[in-house]
């Protein structure tokens, strides 16, 4: 699985690790200096991997003599009790970085479990998962590139890269076609969306210059009419995106609505760490 990997891990990396070794490592201090060590990293449940590059940039941080073998890569899908890699080197740099880097692990894994799990409940459909910027401050970049190891797509990374013309956008706009208006004059070849709560509000979307339209907690029946106004608009390619209210529960019927694209907050939001263990051998 490729995939892009983030330009701030080390900054990020720097950051965890100044939060959590701070002045030092009192307790690896107990351990002799010189004293070397290996130790195993395991998945204790069924997982898609991410966060290997994060993991190396922990150790290559504290010690750039660390080795570390992988037995597997970031999208790859494990078995619980899987070993996932092999780190040799001085006994107190692997004690040391043990937590941070299983910090990133167990989040990262855990974005791209759930995301994986979405993608894999509407294979049969044409419909594609995105993600929000609901997402930990300041992870970002990581747990997007984790969206992508799970099978899923970004959507817009942050306020810079795209506009979503939203609820109080367009009141503040006064209405729906001149917020679009003025957003075709400023975009700069940026994607335009906007997001509408009516289907009286799609058949105003489809005449505007928005690409796509996202449809605000949408009933099963309602994104299904909305499927039908858009195919029969002569300029009907708009993509249309649900959501409010999807979990894996109800997420097939949205796909089979017809819509192409369907965005999850719970993907970087609701986040279950994946269990990990590294254990010195």
């Amino acid at each position: 699985m490729t995939s892009e990997i983030p330009d701030d891990i080390e900054t990020s990396v720097e950051a965890a690790l100044a939060e959590d070794v701070g002045k030092g490592d009192l307790t690896a201090a107990l351990i002799p200096y010189k004293a070397e060590a290996e130790a195993d990293i395991t998945v204790r449940e069924a997982a898609v991997i991410c966060g290997i590059p994060w993991v190396d940039e922990v150790f290559r941080q504290l010690d750039t003599e660390v080795n570390i073998e992988w037995l597997v890569a970031d999208g790859e899908r494990c078995e619980a009790n899987t070993k996932i890699c092999k780190l040799q080197g001085k006994a107190r740099s692997l004690l040391t970085g043990e937590r941070t880097a299983l910090n990133f692990l167990q989040t990262l894994s855990g974005t791209a479990t759930v995301t994986a799990r979405y993608c894999d409940a509407v294979s049969a459909t044409s419909a594609k998962i995105l993600d929000t910027r609901k997402t930990i401050p300041g992870m970002r970049l990581a747990q997007k590139y984790a969206v992508r190891c799970g099978g899923g797509t970004n959507h817009r990374v942050g306020l810079f890269d795209a506009i979503l013309i939203k609820e109080n956008h367009i009141a503040a706009s006064q209405n729906l076609r001149d917020a679009v208006a003025r957003a075709t004059q400023l975009s700069l070849g940026a994607m335009i969306e906007v997001e509408i709560e009516t289907l009286e509000q799609l058949d105003e979307a489809l005449d505007t210059g928005a690409s796509r339209v996202l449809l605000d907690n949408f009933t099963l029946d309602m994104l299904r009419e909305a499927v039908i106004r858009r195919d029969k608009h002569p300029a009907h390619r708009k993509m249309l995106e649900a959501s409010g209210g999807i979990t894996l529960a109800n997420i097939g019927e949205v796909a089979a609505t017809g819509v192409d694209l369907i965005s999850i907050g719970a993907l970087t939001k609701h986040v279950t760490a994946i269990d990990y263990s590294m254990l010195v051998t």
